[in-house]
């Protein structure tokens, strides 16, 4: 059957963002794990959201991982010099739970703080 990873967070970026974020999502898309992205109907005010959520394979996690990756090095679009940032859980059947935080252009994964173990379920 396979060992499976709960994976769900967001991405903050501005409309240029997320146009390259989205180019970067289509160009990794399998038609099945890629359909855990999602964003609102129509975006409010200035910032820009990306969702995903998905149950995916442990073996799956470095076609998303690679991903986010990419997305963490996409520039600053103006003066202001804000990057891509976000948060994300991955939940692992049998590792536990790991924070994903894409800040100063870089993914950065770290053991999840204990108060996040009621999303181990």
């Amino acid at each position: 059957m396979g060992v499976y990873v709960s994976v769900r967070g967001w991405l903050e970026c501005d409309e240029k963002q997320l146009a390259a974020a989205q180019h970067i999502i289509s160009s990794h898309a399998d038609d099945h794990y890629s359909r855990g992205w999602s964003t609102p109907q129509r975006q409010v005010n200035w910032t820009c959201y990306l969702f995903y959520g998905a149950d995916i394979r442990a073996s799956a996690l470095d076609w998303f991982s690679h991903q986010m990756a990419q997305i963490a090095r996409i520039p600053a679009s103006d003066d202001d010099g804000d990057r891509v940032r976000g948060l994300f859980l991955a939940s692992h059947e049998v590792e536990g739970t790991t924070e994903w935080q894409i800040r100063d252009g870089r993914l950065v994964w770290s053991p999840a703080d204990a108060r996040h173990r009621y999303l181990d379920g």
